[in-house]
């Protein structure tokens, strides 16, 4: 007999599922309907919602107040208007700095992606994550209401955003000049087209990103870091034919496939179904050092 409190089993299909919904393709309705006839019941999946989300009230790896790092929010000259963004540094810097972007997921500029930014900043970068939402007003507390957003966004805007991007951080006082980029999800597919937009740039991470067109690949400068999770089909589907391009551009790249129950999103730490502490932990070592060997 199963405990009152025991916690509830997720499934593969269920994370699917989510995944489905989180990337614009299932409305907010037609998902929990789904997610009541995998579960069993209205209850059940009322209770197992929670832990596919990310949970903003996790607590910060870095928290916002460590003394180690200085963070802030800013305004800064976008492509055609002002970008709002978080920037942190560390409190000791010495010397110049390599300078990292961190693109957020496509629930914006959430206390989980700032955290994130301070776990950069603390490794030694001048870290800034741009607020992608800016142009529409910013990444809103409901994230149901952000990933809404997205969906308005001019892609071509975006992009020429992340360039510019580029372009102030290249600037940054205490930065070195050299400027890299890393990000997760909608980010991920995010810093794939800076690579083809921003020859300034020297280094790209992206963690289950959507990848470009064939025809653009030609054009990357940039050296790739490629994390993507085994069980991300969706995603993962499209890999062979972008590592085939990458080859005959001569671009440098890696890519690492954590295979085993490794999901999309498997980096985020705030949601507890599809987070993998260990293919996580491995995948943030193995970026710290690519940026760091990049943007020496």
């Amino acid at each position: 007999m199963t405990k009152p409190d025991a916690k509830p089993a997720i499934t593969q299909a269920m994370i699917d599922a989510y995944d489905e919904y989180t990337h614009l393709t299932l409305d907010r309705r037609r998902f929990m309907e789904q997610l009541t006839r995998l579960a069993g019941s209205g209850a059940a999946a009322a209770a197992i919602a929670p832990l596919l989300a990310a949970n903003s009230a996790q607590a910060a790896v870095v928290a916002d107040n460590d003394p180690r790092v200085n963070g802030e929010d800013i305004s800064y000259p976008g492509s055609s208007g002002e970008m709002k963004g978080y920037l942190v540094k560390p409190a000791d810097k010495a010397g110049k700095l390599g300078t990292v972007i961190v693109v957020h997921e496509n629930r914006g500029l959430n206390p989980h992606i700032r955290d994130v930014t301070r776990r950069v900043a603390l490794e030694g970068f001048v870290a800034l994550a741009p607020d992608f939402l800016s142009p529409l007003g910013g990444t809103p507390t409901d994230e149901d209401k952000a990933r809404d957003m997205f969906a308005k966004l001019d892609p071509a805007q975006t992009i020429a955003n992340g360039v510019a991007t580029v372009a102030f951080l290249k600037s940054d006082k205490d930065g070195n000049g050299k400027v890299g980029a890393i990000g997760f999800c909608w980010g991920g597919g995010t810093v794939n087209m800076l690579a083809i937009n921003a020859p300034d740039l020297s280094a790209g991470v992206a963690y289950y990103g959507m990848q470009p067109k064939a025809a653009d690949v030609s054009r990357i400068k940039a050296a790739l870091l490629l994390h993507y999770g085994g069980l991300d089909e969706r995603i993962n589907a499209g890999i062979d034919a972008f590592k085939k391009e990458l080859d005959a551009a001569h671009v440098e790249y890696t890519v690492y496939v954590y295979q085993g129950a490794k999901n999309h999103a498997f980096n985020n730490d705030t949601s507890a179904a599809r987070y993998d502490k260990k293919a996580a932990d491995l995948a943030w070592g193995r970026t710290i050092a690519f940026l760091k060997q990049k943007l020496a």
